[in-house]
């Protein structure tokens, strides 16, 4: 019985098989007939209508995907070819505009030292460039490119930005050290250029980094003249620095418990974080030491000659 029913089935399968062949060649010929003898309407073109009519447009649709397919890829290479090349513009463009602001920034730096350079025309100057400073965020102390070769001496002064910098302290062959005037060892004897009033102005870190200002001392204004705001250069009686360098400006004042002096901040004109390009002056303050020396000597070879001539006299 088993053996019957599977036989059935099988012979069923087969037919089923047999039958869906026989009806794809009679479909197959009567289209292969319709397109020869050009048949129109009938039943033959009915049923080539109804089976190979949605066979056809799955075909075509597949083949639409497929060709949307291979055209999204194609696009999509020619996007990442056309963004890799803008991101290549792009990249240069950022250079050659770092470059400009670069470029921009040192020629900014040049012509405010040839303002400065102006501004105190009445010295000769050598321009040097910074190029090692002593670790702090702050140019207290610092390192030029320009040493004894180029004339540089220990106690000339340097200027950049607005004014005043500091004093080279030490100097060799092709560099010199510069201590500037918010270093803690530092002291300038200060004028008030309003009333002439003198004064001192230390070095302090600590109120750079609180304030951005340096302490100034023993002001005698008797009268109240200076305010806050009054520009403040480098004294007539300083023995280290020429005499009118602009400082800064008067940022607070106060009197002292002896009421007889003030001391109160000034804010520096120079910016002490980013110092790239200083001017030295190489003209040394004259204290009148060189004269008072000289002048001795001429005393002194004068006496010696009037001795000279009494003891000849005298013979």
């Amino acid at each position: 019985m088993k053996k019957f029913r599977s036989f059935r089935n099988k012979k069923k399968h087969l037919s089923s098989k047999y039958i869906l062949l026989i009806l794809t060649g009679v479909c197959i010929v009567a289209l292969f007939t319709s397109l020869v003898f050009n048949l129109s309407g009938g039943p033959l073109n009915s049923v080539a209508g109804y089976v190979f009519v949605p066979m056809q447009k799955g075909i075509n649709n597949a083949g639409s995907w497929i060709s949307g397919k291979a055209n999204d890829f194609q696009t999509l290479g020619e996007v990442l070819k056309e963004n890799k090349k803008l991101q290549n513009q792009v990249d240069d463009l950022t250079n050659q505009l770092n470059v400009t602001k670069l470029e921009q920034y040192e020629l900014d730096n040049y012509r405010e030292l040839l303002d400065l350079d102006d501004k105190y025309s009445g010295y000769q100057k050598v321009a040097a460039n910074v190029i090692a400073m002593d670790g702090t965020n702050w140019f207290s102390s610092f390192t030029i490119d320009k040493g004894s070769k180029e004339g540089i001496k220990k106690g000339m002064n340097v200027i950049a930005g607005s004014g005043l910098v500091g004093i080279v302290t030490d100097v060799g062959p092709n560099f010199a050290k510069v201590r500037s005037i918010i270093d803690d060892s530092s002291n300038v004897s200060s004028m008030v250029l309003t009333t002439k009033d003198n004064f001192n102005v230390g070095g302090s870190l600590k109120s750079m980094n609180q304030d951005k200002v340096l302490p100034f001392t023993e002001l005698r204004d008797e009268d109240d003249k200076v305010k806050v705001g009054d520009p403040v250069v480098t004294s007539y009686v300083s023995d280290q620095y020429q005499e009118g360098i602009l400082i800064g400006y008067i940022a607070s004042i106060e009197k002292n418990a002896n009421n007889l002096t003030k001391s109160g901040t000034i804010t520096p004109v120079v910016d002490f974080q980013h110092l790239r390009e200083v001017l030295v002056i190489t003209t040394l303050k004259d204290t009148g030491e060189k004269e008072l020396s000289s002048q001795k000597a001429s005393d002194t070879q004068t006496e010696t000659q009037d001795n000279t001539e009494t003891q000849k006299s005298q013979e």
